[in-house]
């Protein structure tokens, strides 16, 4: 992909951009963040993508199998300070990929090096975090800072307890058995057997969330079959290989970590802390899970604002 077609993010969002500047409206719906959605067209497929707020730029990198609408509360708070940027990724949300598109983390992290911006604030979490990690040290000049939550981290990636969802993935019926239940049955959704075992509360996963996140990933054969694929391309594990580089990054980090989650222990925040020279180091949220930074915009605001700041 080249830089200069990202760059027509920022020209094509003008109008978004303004929303940014003007009174608020309450808490951004589903349909609202619809209405912002925009499309860029790369060679790597159609990114869909949406812009809010004027100045520094923040890109917000999701968790799988969600999609940008989980930074929707950060972004209400922040947009007034940044120019708050929330691409779907590949094989995700509303983005479109050719069947034969590579979805591996390190064609992600390739994907977001054209984002049309000389530097970002990264904040991120799940598997947009071990992309966030791939950038800072692929284009470490682009990243003024880090904000890391719950994500897969060094050896950890994928996570073990995330076996039995492989299993599914590899032979390519995940979509059909885990994701077309919960769609049909929020409540399901929401049980211990869905995605709400990822939410601090799972009443948080709201019907409106679940068809949101749900729907573009079983539109299509291709859809579900890159819902599959994107799982399984996170093996081989890229991560252990930029330990080094991690080492060696003069990025400002700063970990904020739910310790109920049973995928990303809170050790892994303190691997980071050790291992980042950089870091702020890490705060800990008590008893949240995986995907609390859509539960919690407000921690996700103002641990943002501390290491844009410091």
């Amino acid at each position: 992909m080249q830089r200069r077609e990202f760059l027509l993010m920022g020209a094509g969002a003008i109008a978004v951009s303004a929303i940014g500047c003007g009174k608020r409206r309450g808490p951004t719906t589903a349909r609202r963040f619809h209405a912002r959605r925009r499309f860029v067209e790369t060679t790597y497929g159609r990114i869909a993508y949406v812009q809010e707020g004027t100045g520094p730029a923040a890109l917000f990198l999701h968790g799988y199998p969600l999609n940008g609408y989980q930074w929707r509360g950060a972004i209400d708070l922040l947009s007034a300070e940044r120019r708050c940027l929330a691409p779907d990724f590949l094989g995700l949300g509303y983005t479109e990929a050719a069947a034969d598109q590579n979805l591996s983390p390190v064609t992600q992290a390739d994907m977001l090096d054209a984002v049309g911006v000389d530097t970002v604030d990264l904040v991120a979490n799940d598997s947009g975090g071990a992309v966030a990690q791939l950038f800072m040290v692929r284009r470490p000049e682009r990243v003024r800072t880090v904000l890391l939550t719950n994500c897969d981290v060094h050896e950890n990636s994928p996570p073990a307890g995330l076996g039995p969802f492989l299993d599914l993935a590899k032979p390519g019926v995940a979509a059909d058995q885990w994701l077309v239940p919960q769609l049909r049955d929020p409540d399901f959704a929401r049980s211990p057997k869905g995605l709400g075992d990822a939410y601090t509360d799972p009443a948080n996963l709201t019907d409106e969330s679940i068809d949101y996140y749900f729907t573009p990933l079983v539109s299509s054969a291709l859809r579900k079959a890159q819902f599959n694929q994107y799982a399984v391309a996170f093996e081989p594990n890229p991560l252990p290989a930029i330990e080094q580089a991690l080492r060696a990054s003069t990025v400002p980090a700063r970990m904020l970590w739910g310790t109920g989650d049973r995928l990303f222990d809170v050790s892994w925040a303190e691997w980071l802390d050790r291992t980042l020279p950089q870091s702020r180091g890490v705060r800990r949220v008590e008893g949240a899970k995986l995907f609390f930074p859509e539960e919690m915009p407000d921690l996700i605001a103002q641990e943002a604002r501390g290491l844009w700041q410091s």
